[in-house]
């Protein structure tokens, strides 16, 4: 029975999912695999609902003549044929009216049937289940008379569930906005001072990664369903964003450049049926989300064959030869949001400082707003440097507008000088640096050099600075090979498997992190992209590896990438708590650093300012030492005040004076002994001044012997 063994043929061949919230399996899209062309086929539906046990059908085509056909329905699952059964649309246990005999001119069936349960139990409940079902029903209709085969058939089949869900990438778009409030709040409670990088992962490590999960669905390979469909998860990251006003304009703007719109441009995209490389179809629509639950367009639509980035782009209603132009305007209106968003603030901080004390944090982006603006552009032009040489060189390729080819050779060349700029300013000043410090320690410890270019830096270690330059080789390395090898997977896979495997070199080798769980996080995510890309030489159409594999293959990539999203996001938490709690290495060295500087200028200081500490020594102890010390200086008194006195005497006075040791009570006296004479070095002494003086602190009265130490 022909319509009973199609709804059996078609369940059996659900395996793996498209989404419906029901338990309901049916056709979506479908393409043509053959025929003399005699019977056209506009319109194929065919869905089967567990629920009322019923199978509906909807054809709709034309023929060149009235002729009598048989028909065989062929389902498979993931590349292995479930069900296979012949009949007779004219047999009387199965006849269709309808297309007994097919009529000449346009023709219809439709109808709803009840499908018996030895039918529906061969339908395996994993079909109505598991997401993105890699599934297809072929119906071939041959002529009685002569057995020709006249029209062939094939669709895919969709359970209604799939793993691209809005919400996935909502949660994606959540955790990247995680990553840049953090490293934005840890700027600004740092107040932008030397060494004040967030830890990694950090902003640009989960975009970075997010691309590189899209990048992986754009290689020209037999991907199973759900994983391709996974891959659109991440399509934000990439610049690709469905805008039918955008699109629009695009198409004006190739249409006045030189560029073919027949069968490239918005329109014709909206009512196609994309055709992938393992036969496998797809519908494009605006609202990408429910795609998979939309039927065919009522007209039947255009079928196009696509793999690669143009696959990857055209699910979105963006034609191929839009795609650059897409992002460079997605990237100018981001652009322009932050300028205007920088300036708003500044605008508000100047409102504050008017009205009250703003935070002291912020006084550095008050003055320097500027320079912030521009860093700010740079680090977007750095995080989307792999994409933007992607696009262009694809552009080049496929692009069929002068205008917008001159554009995509312009931003590459401007982008790539920009960076390039920022490598010879950097190894330029490293080598300044090094002929003072013998080291790049000033790359860091010297805040101006810091603020001017730490965004290409300022998570490595010191030794390690010039990693961020093989980095971006890396990025334009990438989109390079993606991009020039569209139509050849072997090479993209094989030149992208060198690439990954080039750079977990280098980061096993270098650790290049200031924190350790920065390199440790950094390596687990390159190995994870090293075994990404061998996981896509799984579904190789050269290799011929068999298609149950590629899905299992698919399911395990998706578990893998999935799981370690799921932990950036843990560790985007925990940076959070670390930048709130724990100084980066470097801004601690500064501090420390810093510290001692400035205790060694308050030293100094102290050293200049300190005035010297008048000479104390023990007051006599009693009034008969006083009387002792006087008679022992009293002859000296007087040759002081006698001016006549021979000057050989003055002589021996000195000479004298020259040997004298230590007497009682801690006082001089004479020692005429040769063995002790030494460089005289005279007292001062303050005879016959009659001039009052303060008794001392200890309350002893020094004014009497009319003499001072």
């Amino acid at each position: 029975m022909w319509r009973t063994s199609a709804l059996a043929l078609l369940a059996s061949t659900a395996v793996l999912p498209a989404v419906y919230a029901e338990s309901i399996l049916k056709t979506n899209g479908f393409s043509d695999c053959g025929g003399d062309g005699s019977i056209t086929v506009n319109k194929l539906d065919i869905s089967f609902d567990k629920g009322s046990n019923e199978i509906t059908f909807d054809v709709q085509g034309d023929s060149d003549k009235e002729q009598e056909v048989t028909a065989t329905l062929v389902v498979d699952a993931y590349g292995i044929k479930v069900f296979e059964q012949e009949f007779d649309p004219c047999d009387e246990a199965n006849k269709v009216e309808q297309l007994c005999p097919v009529p000449r001119g346009s023709f219809g069936a439709q109808d709803s049937l009840e499908i018996p349960s030895e039918y529906i139990s061969k339908i395996p409940s994993i079909a109505f289940s598991v997401p993105d079902l890699d599934g297809s029903a072929k119906m071939i209709l041959k002529a009685k008379d002569g057995g020709d085969q006249v029209a062939c058939i094939d669709s895919g089949i969709s359970n209604g569930k799939t793993v691209e869900l809005a919400a996935v990438s909502y949660v994606a778009a959540a955790i990247a906005a995680g990553a840049l409030v953090t490293s934005l709040v840890g700027a600004a409670a740092s107040g932008g001072g030397t060494g004040t990088s967030t830890p990694s992962p950090g902003f640009f490590e989960v975009m970075w990664w997010f691309q590189g999960i899209a990048m992986n669905g754009m290689h020209s390979v037999n991907y199973p369903s759900v994983y391709r469909s996974f891959t659109r998860n991440f399509a934000f990251s990439t610049g690709v964003i469905p805008w039918e006003g955008m699109q629009r304009s695009i198409d004006n703007f190739r249409k006045a450049t030189g560029g073919n719109l027949t069968e490239s441009n918005y329109e014709f995209l909206q009512n196609a049926t994309l055709v992938f490389p393992d036969n496998s179809t797809a519908q494009t629509n605006s609202d990408i989300i429910k795609r998979s639950l939309v039927a065919r367009a009522e007209d039947g639509g255009d079928k196009v064959n696509v793999d690669g980035i143009t696959a990857f782009v055209e699910q979105y209603s963006v034609p191929e030869e839009n795609t650059f132009m897409t992002v460079l305007l997605v990237f100018s209106i981001v652009v322009a949001a932050i300028v205007v968003g920088i300036l708003l603030f500044k605008v508000i901080l100047e409102a504050w400082s008017l009205w009250g004390k703003y935070p002291k944090s912020l006084i550095t982006f008050r003055k320097e707003y500027w320079r912030i603006m521009g860093q700010t552009i740079v680090n977007l032009i750095l995080l989307l440097y792999g994409i933007w040489t992607l696009y262009c060189i694809f552009q080049f390729t496929h692009g069929d507008s002068w205008a917008a080819k001159l554009l995509a050779g312009l931003v590459l060349a401007g982008f790539t000088a920009v960076l390039g700029f920022y490598i010879w300013k950097i190894t330029s000043v490293v080598r300044k640096i090094k002929k003072t410090h013998g080291n790049a320690s000033g790359l860091f410890d010297d805040k101006p050099t810091w603020k001017k270019y730490y965004i290409f830096y300022g998570n490595y270690k010191t030794g390690y600075w010039w990693l961020f330059i093989p980095f971006i080789v890396y990025m334009f390395a990438k989109g390079c090979i993606l991009a020039a090898g569209t139509g050849h997977g072997l090479v993209q896979s094989a030149g992208q498997l060198i690439v990954e495997a080039l750079m977990l070199i280098l980061l096993l080798w270098s650790r290049p992190y200031n924190r350790k769980s920065g390199n440790w996080i950094n390596i687990i995510i390159q190995v994870v992209r090293v075994l990404s890309v061998i996981c896509i030489l799984v579904f190789v159409q050269e290799l011929g590896i068999a298609q149950t594999t590629s899905t299992i293959t698919g399911v395990v990539l998706i578990v893998v990438q999935s799981v370690l999203t799921g932990v950036l996001a843990i560790l985007i938490l925990v940076n959070a708590i670390i930048n709130c709690c724990k100084d980066n290495p470097h801004r601690k060295r500064r501090k420390e650093a810093a510290k001692l500087a400035e205790q060694q200028r308050d030293l100094e200081g102290d050293a200049f300012l300190m005035e010297p500490q008048p000479y104390s020594s023990s007051p006599p102890r009693s009034k008969k030492q006083m009387a002792e010390t006087d008679a022992a200086y009293e002859p000296m008194r007087g040759q002081a005040t006698d001016h006549s006195r021979d000057p050989s005497q003055e002589r021996g006075l000195m000479h004298d004076a020259a040997g004298m040791g230590t007497g009682r009570g801690g006082y001089h006296s004479v020692n005429r002994s040769e063995s002790s004479i030494r460089e005289p070095t005279l007292p001062q002494l303050d005879f016959g001044s009659n001039k009052p003086t303060q008794p001392y602190r200890d309350g002893y009265d020094y004014n009497t012997p009319n003499y001072r130490y």
